[in-house]
């Protein structure tokens, strides 16, 4: 793994800040949960596993911090963070995942003394970060055998360590056939409007020395059309229980097109990811984000002052285009809906 995104350091989350690469590699390093909540909303830490893991020790940081000597006090104080940490963003359901098992972390110990129950919050935590990097570990194994040599493999967005505490989800497979010894070429999309791919994925890609090409988004159909994708493999934020999928905006038009070019579109996700509270992809919240990341993309203006902007930061990809999902448990083959109920733990 090229770089830890996200750790406990010297009573400190310490965060790579996603923001400044791929020309800076800057480290985020905060005891104060309102910086942790900005981090989250401003992207310096992103992708789902890696948001859950955020909120994760940031619960455990208000443990900490908290001058509660009284168990109603301690629980007031982390369902405040709780609370607030669950209004940062909309969309990725780990965010949820890990605030849900820090509570139940709290009310399964509440008649334990309070300063022990502040270092279980905290080893919660710790565990929800270690729990990642294995099931980012297991998603690779699992995913590899996809790739053959010589293929070509488009992703989009920003999959890989970067995003999750361990080495990703669409790119562990990737980093796993390379260690094998696979020969690949990567297309990567750059990802509009923030370009993830482009500053994020291209730079994790040549860090593991993989053969990398950076193209724009509204290139892919010509790529595909050229024979030159074999595979798409992208990640997701929430798969609802009928296997539709919400990623970075513009994974749907990607799912599309790889049907019409009968290339076989993966999603590569933990089982955290999925939500077994919701049936269909429709009823999955789409976080929209501020004009200017269109407008004035990394500070220029690009467009008429006053202009109306649309900025959804994610879209569904419906079942019927997905060949099915990499999970640490195994690849979930078509039906979805049928092999996905099975993993509810």
């Amino acid at each position: 793994m090229a770089v830890e995104t996200i750790k406990w350091e010297n009573g400190k989350i310490k965060m790579v800040d996603q923001t400044k690469l791929p020309l800076e590699l800057v480290y985020v390093e905060t005891d104060d949960i309102n910086i942790l909540w900005d981090s989250i909303k401003r992207l310096v830490v992103r992708g789902a596993p890696a948001i859950g893991i955020a909120a994760g020790f940031g619960v455990a940081l208000a443990a900490l911090k908290s001058k509660a000597d009284k168990h109603e006090d301690l629980r007031r104080d982390i369902y405040k963070a709780i609370d607030y940490l669950a209004a940062s963003r909309p969309t990725a359901v780990n965010l949820f995942w890990s605030l849900e098992r820090m509570k139940r972390a709290f009310e399964k110990n509440k008649e334990k003394p309070v300063k022990e129950l502040k270092t279980i919050l905290f080893n919660e935590a710790q565990k929800i970060l270690e729990d990642d990097r294995e099931r980012c570990g297991k998603i690779g194994e699992n995913g590899k055998g996809l790739i053959k040599n010589g293929m070509g493999i488009l992703t989009h967005c920003n999959a890989g360590a970067l995003a999750t505490g361990g080495i990703g989800t669409a790119l562990a497979s990737i980093f796993a056939a390379a260690e094998e010894g696979k020969n690949f070429t990567v297309y990567v999309d750059e990802t509009r409007p923030l370009l993830q791919g482009a500053r994020l994925t291209s730079w994790e890609l040549m860090q593991h020395n993989i053969d990398t090409i950076l193209i724009s988004d509204n290139m892919a159909a010509q790529v595909m059309k050229e024979g030159k994708i074999n595979i798409v493999i992208t990640g997701a934020d929430r798969i609802a229980l009928n296997g539709d999928a919400a990623n970075k905006i513009g994974t749907y038009g990607v799912a599309t097109l790889a049907k019409a070019h009968n290339i076989p579109f993966y999603i590569a996700a933990p089982v955290s990811t999925i939500d077994f509270s919701i049936k269909t992809g429709l009823q999955i919240p789409i976080e929209e984000r501020g004009p200017e990341e269109i407008t004035e993309g990394f500070g220029r203006r690009i467009a008429p002052y006053n202009i109306k902007v649309y900025n959804p930061a994610f879209d569904v990809t419906p079942f019927s285009l997905i060949s099915g999902i990499i999970t640490e448990k195994g690849i979930i083959n078509p039906p979805l809906d049928d092999e996905i109920i099975k993993l509810k733990e």
